[in-house]
């Protein structure tokens, strides 16, 4: 699967939460798993979803 695909599996909604939850963990001293030098927690996070890097994955129902 290619990176653009990867990014767009996700609804707006899912991306907000998990881009959210991240940035809680974040600021609560979780490691940081990217090389970046912003300070604040949601643009860490933010390059982290973008890198697919973020530790956090969506289970969705069988409907």
């Amino acid at each position: 699967m290619t990176e653009e695909k990867e990014k767009n599996k996700y609804t707006k909604y899912e991306k907000a939460r998990i881009i959210g939850a991240r940035a809680l963990q974040i600021a609560m001293g979780a490691p940081v798993l990217i090389e970046t030098d912003e300070l604040d927690p949601i643009n860490i996070a933010i390059e982290e979803f973008e890198k697919s890097v973020v530790p956090i994955t969506v289970r969705r129902s069988k409907d």
